[in-house]
Parts: C-alpha cells; structure tokens; sequence
C-alpha cells in the first residue's frame, strides 16, 4: 500500500505543479513555463541569486500580485472540498455525498446574501465580513443538522443525509427569499453563490489554510476507519472502530473545511462529488489511499476550471461554479450509465 501511496501520490504532485504552472502562464498575458519558474525561484534566498532575471517588471508584477494569490487560493479550496468530499462519502456510505450534503452551502450562502443584500458586506470587518459571517452560519447548519439527525445518542447515516437535504431546501429558500427583495445588488449575490475566486487576495488564503491544516491532519487519520465502514457500522465495532464517535469527528471535521472553502470562495459544486468518484475508479476504494489523494486532486480541479473560467471567454469571465458543473455533470453521466449497465449484466 505505501508503494502504491507514493506512486500515485508523486504522480499527483507532479500533475499539481504543472497544473499551477499552467495557471500561472495562461492569461490576457501569457508568460512562459520557464519564466514563471525563474519569477518563483527568484524570491528565495540561495537559487535566486544565480537565476539571471529575463523578463519583464509587468510579467513579474503580473506573477506576484494577480495570479498567485488567485491559483493559491484555488488549490487550497479545491483541496478542502476534495478531501471533504472522500470522508462524506466514506462515513455515510454514500457514493452521491459531497460536502454540500449537510446543507453547509445553503447556510454559508444566507449570512452572505444576507450582508450583501443590507450592504453590510465590508462594514463589520472590512473584506473578511462575508467569509467570516458565511463560515458562521455554515457552521451553525452542521449544529442543526446533526441536532435533527441525532436519534436515541446515535447518529443514523440515512436520518443525516435526509437532516441534510430538509435544511438545505430549508435555508434556500431564505436564500431565495433574499435574491427576490434584492435590486441593485442581486447580480452579486447570484455571482457569489455561483463561486469565483476573483479579485481574492492572500488574506482570504490566510482565513482557510489554518482550517484545511487541522482538517486534513485528522481526516487522514481515519483511512483505515472508513474502509471498516464499508463493512457495515457493526463489523466495524466488532473491529475495534468507535463507531460513533468517528461519524461525529469526520462529520465536524468536514463541514468546517468545507464551510471555511465556502466562505471565501461561493458555492462550487461538483468537486467533492466528482474528484473522489473519478479517483475510485483509477486507484480503487482504499480510504488509506483515496483521502490524500483527493485533497490533490480536488486542488488540480479547481485550478484548471478556474483558468478555464477566467480564459474561456476572455475578458470576461464565466463563475467558476458555472465551469465546474459544466465538466461534472457529463462525467456523473457517464457514471451513472456505467452503473445501470453493470446492473443489467448482473
């Protein structure tokens, strides 16, 4: 299994970096592969000094203060979500879980459009009022979902999906309810739950990496609970998993990661459903294998749909969430005729 790890996971990693590199060079802009590097390599201390600089101030200034922070934050949202995605998937046993299940979305989304629509989007605390504000009400959906779904002190994985999707319907309508009494600013409350990673600089960065560090660092640790799971939640005591409190650590754990994604990004679907689906298929069902490399895969996604939607249709530019359901409905076609296919044969 560890040879398999860092096969696949060095693979991963060097898929990430040119998909970065890429990110970097493609624009109205373009700057070449080479050029980025020596534009990165150039600030640290001991190979910047024999790197002799060959482009220009604009490409560097394009490099360091417009593109960089933007596919940062992208690869730590795709991460978020990919990795949230693969633990839903693992605790509830569901293949159709993504990190939207639990009604985070539509939470994060109410005390956005909430500010939005009363004009209050950088009169509490500057640039950070909607992220911290749509983290807080994300966070306090997971609070009422697991509240509904807790049954006799156990949490039933079929009574947390259904908690899930009443208060997802539940807070978008509140949403909806906003996006109708909006006039001037509707068009941005439609942008935000469409999701972009525009005009975000290195601070909406700093909000999410100290929650996809503690997330990650626990979501990890539980490859081997997951694939007890698969077995069924009595195997899985019997084998010395605590059931319970599993289900409520990975569920805590992958809410808040996705909430803090949401909060700085919008609504962007189709990444924990669809990264975890597609790796399955190449590297098989063993969580011990598939977490890390979501948290990867989910990171290269998000970065190549956003240098699609900020390319595609240059200068303007598509949502990113518009791009990511465009590339994931398709595929979760195809899986879903793969699946009836090997119904019918048995």
């Amino acid at each position: 299994m560890k040879r398999k790890l860092w096969i696949w996971g060095g693979g991963a990693i060097v898929l990430l970096l040119l998909s970065a590199t890429a990110a970097l060079s493609v624009g109205s802009v373009r700057v070449p592969f080479g050029h980025v590097w020596g534009i990165l390599l150039h600030q640290l201390p001991w190979p910047g000094e024999r790197i002799s600089e060959t482009w220009s101030v604009a490409s560097e200034q394009i490099i360091w203060k417009v593109r960089l922070p933007r596919v940062a934050l992208g690869l730590l949202v795709g991460a978020a979500l990919g990795l949230a995605g693969a633990a839903f998937q693992g605790v509830l046993r569901n293949p159709l879980a993504d990190p939207y299940t639990l009604g985070v979305s539509s939470g994060a989304s109410v005390g956005a459009s909430f500010l939005i629509l009363f004009g209050l989007q950088f009169s509490l605390l500057g640039e950070w009022s909607v992220p911290v504000v749509a983290f807080a009400t994300g966070t306090l959906t997971l609070g009422a979902v697991l509240l509904l779904a807790r049954t006799e002190g156990k949490l039933r994985m079929e009574t947390v999906i259904l908690s899930g999707v009443v208060m997802q319907a539940f807070l978008g309508s509140f949403v909806s309810l906003m996006v109708s009494m909006s006039k001037q600013v509707i068009n941005e409350i439609v942008f935000w739950m469409m999701g972009s990673l525009a005009l975000r600089g290195w601070s909406y960065s700093l909000i999410l990496l100290p929650y996809l560090a503690v997330g990650a660092a626990i979501l990890l640790g539980f490859g081997r609970a997951m694939n007890l799971f698969a077995l069924g939640e009595r195997q899985a005591a019997h084998l010395g998993v605590h059931v319970e409190r599993t289900k409520l650590v990975v569920l805590i754990a992958s809410t808040l990661i996705t909430a803090a994604a949401v909060s700085v990004s919008g609504v962007i679907a189709f990444v924990g459903l669809l990264v975890p689906h597609l790796l399955r298929l190449l590297v098989g069902p063993d969580y011990r294998l598939l977490l890390p490399l979501s948290l990867i895969g989910g990171a290269i996604y998000v970065v190549l749909a956003d240098t699609l939607a900020r390319t595609l249709l240059s200068p303007t530019e598509i949502p990113l969430g518009v791009v990511t359901a465009f590339m994931g409905a398709p595929f979760f076609a195809y899986l879903l005729r793969r699946r009836k296919r090997a119904v019918r044969e048995g």
